[in-house]
């Protein structure tokens, strides 16, 4: 099995409604967000995927919530802004163009990520 791995970063606000501590205010992070593709066979140019390719389409995703005040998008309206629901967000936005995504990881801080798949 091939897997390949794009990464792109956003920078928005959030807080977190009806949890008890300093993400109930508001706050922003500047998120990375690690998509990844995987495949067991190769196209006849010996590739997966065009990584250029992959990486705008993650852009084109980020886009949407990059400078964003991610609690007032409607997607966040009733579902708190947690990393977890932004990676099953990213992943919905991208599941549909790229049948072969695999996961979504989102990073908001340097030591602190959550993942999406669907498997």
């Amino acid at each position: 099995m091939y897997k390949l791995k794009v990464e792109a970063y956003f920078s928005a606000a959030h807080n977190l409604r009806g949890y008890k501590g300093k993400c109930e205010e508001l706050h922003g992070h500047n998120w990375k967000v690690e998509m990844v593709v995987a495949s067991g066979n190769l196209d006849k140019i010996g590739m997966v995927a065009d990584f250029k390719e992959l990486k705008g389409l993650l852009n084109s995703a980020l886009d949407k919530l990059d400078h964003k005040y991610l609690n007032n998008l409607s997607v966040f309206k009733k579902v708190n802004p947690t990393s977890e629901n932004i990676a099953k967000y990213i992943y919905g936005q991208l599941r549909h163009k790229l049948p072969n995504l695999k996961l979504v990881t989102v990073w908001e801080s340097e030591n602190s990520s959550a993942s999406y798949d669907e498997e």
